[in-house]
């Protein structure tokens, strides 16, 4: 069995996550991104965590300037505290010792600081500076080497942040033990934050391209949910037990009602019927079978109203206890921050019973759009293994037309049931239908059904079978009667 390395937890969730655990105890590491990118805020974030919880730091920076103007900046964050500075958490500048003695004066300096600090962090803030001073790229190495093998004697952990991206063949890079990267790309006309860890000696770390954003709060990093969920956090136990849809009639088209911990897409254009369906199966929330409504489109206020149009009693259900609205606007999403959203209530709420409305909302925020089919089977994995029954919707664009042009062919296979609402031209009258296009391991009526929007909600009427090629939009009569 491999060594368990000990570990200086950052505070900062997703990035613990992405690092495997944190920061390798006594380990030096480059944090780097051009200026704005959030380096200074994650430095200090990860430094009053450390105090808080007992731990000494010492923050050492290469600014001509005093420390004030960043003690103002820092006191808008959550995190700051002004009590740690001076006690846990020592500021120093050593600009005026490397502008007169040297970069080996400033090692002599900080190699006395660390000891008399006791200190368990070392944040050194203006690696670019140094660089600029050194004579030659063994100077850079040099300095970095000693200030790290000093740090790492007093089993301290060493950042050293600097604007300047470097490379895998910097002197710098081929010292430290690993390398942290925050990028702000715009993405059309939206910047989107990422952090990359480019080196990370010793230990595993998340690959790829992770979101993380800036607030009131500090930084908060989302682990690509492909990446931290490839496989699912607990093993699947498949139940071949029915939930009720809330549909009656739909449950008896398909055999019984949907299967526990299945993920059903509910297809269909606007004004098709898939929010009331949702509503529907919602309705039947317990405090065994607690619910999750997950929106882009519509307020709770405003679904609270729809509900009392429908007989639905959303407001109480909420009051109960037994339901949650969440609703995230269509405007500027991070992908994996719905999704770590979307899992910690589930989670915290032990949710049973999931309505998305709808995935085209995950699409819209999905930065490359190529990875969504990824980021969904990992996803719907992990509502399955905790054993969560989901309906999702999927905004169809045309009214009339071939309903499955508008998926990825691989949507089909990573969903259990697909379901197809459709409006359809028929006798100089517009017709809801329903279609049961797969139910996973597990036979379904294959004919199709109208569909009425009532006082109680969405239900289904006799099948039909005086038209053909409903499911196309434009049906054709056949003269016959049911």
């Amino acid at each position: 069995m491999g060594k368990t390395l000990a570990r200086l937890e950052s505070g900062i969730a997703g990035l613990d996550t992405i690092l495997c655990g944190g920061l390798v105890d006594g380990s030096s590491y480059i944090v780097q991104g051009q200026p704005g990118a959030g380096k200074t805020i994650l430095a200090n974030q990860i430094a009053f965590h450390q105090a808080r919880i007992g731990r000494r730091v010492l923050y050492v920076t290469l600014l001509a300037e005093s420390h004030e103007r960043l003690f103002q900046s820092l006191s808008s964050l959550d995190f700051y505290e002004s009590k740690k500075v001076g006690n846990s958490i020592s500021f120093i500048s050593v600009f005026q010792t490397l502008m007169k003695e040297g970069l080996g004066a400033v090692v002599d300096v900080l190699r006395q600081e660390i000891r008399r600090q006791q200190a368990s962090l070392l944040i050194f803030d203006g690696l670019l500076n140094a660089r600029d001073r050194a004579g030659s790229a063994l100077d850079v190495k040099t300095f970095v080497a000693e200030l790290q093998a000093h740090a790492a004697f007093a089993h301290c952990t060493a950042l050293f942040l600097t604007s300047a991206r470097v490379e895998d063949v910097s002197p710098e890079h081929t010292m430290v033990d690993g390398v942290i990267e925050l990028s702000a790309d715009l993405t059309s006309a939206r910047s989107v934050r990422q952090l990359q860890v480019r080196k990370s000696r010793g230990s595993a770390a998340l690959g790829g391209y992770h979101q993380y954003v800036i607030s009131g709060s500090g930084i908060s990093v989302f682990p690509r949910v492909e990446a931290v969920l490839a496989r699912p956090s607990r093993d699947d136990y498949p139940d071949l037990t029915r939930v009720a849809s809330g549909v009656t009639s739909l449950d008896a088209i398909i055999g019984g009602g949907l299967r526990r911990s299945s993920v059903t897409l509910l297809m269909g254009p606007a004004g098709s019927g898939k929010t009331t369906f949702g509503m529907n199966f919602l309705s039947l929330a317990t405090e065994a079978d607690p619910a999750l409504h997950f929106g882009f489109y519509e307020t709770p206020a405003r679904l609270a109203l729809k509900g009392q149009a429908l007989g639905i009693d959303f407001k109480g259900l909420v009051e109960r206890g037994v339901l949650e609205m969440m609703w995230r606007p269509l405007t500027e999403n991070l992908l994996d921050q719905l999704g770590h959203e979307l899992l910690d209530a589930v989670r915290q709420r032990g949710v049973k019973r999931l309505f998305i409305d709808g995935l085209g909302g995950f699409h819209r925020a999905a930065v490359p759009p190529q990875r969504l089919v990824e980021y969904l089977t990992a996803l719907t994995n992990e509502l399955r293994a905790l054993g969560v029954t989901t309906v999702a919707t999927w905004e169809l664009r045309d009214l009339f037309g071939a309903p499955l042009a508008n998926l990825s062919p691989e949507f089909p296979s990573i969903l259990d049931n697909l379901l197809l609402l459709r409006l359809t031209e028929l006798q100089a009258k517009l017709r809801r239908i329903l279609a049961v296009i797969k139910v996973r391991d597990s036979a379904f009526d294959p004919r199709l059904y109208p569909v009425d929007i009532t006082a109680g909600g969405i239900m289904t009427g006799q099948r039909l079978e005086d038209a053909e090629r409903t499911a196309t939009g434009v049906a054709h009569s056949t003269g016959s009667r049911s």
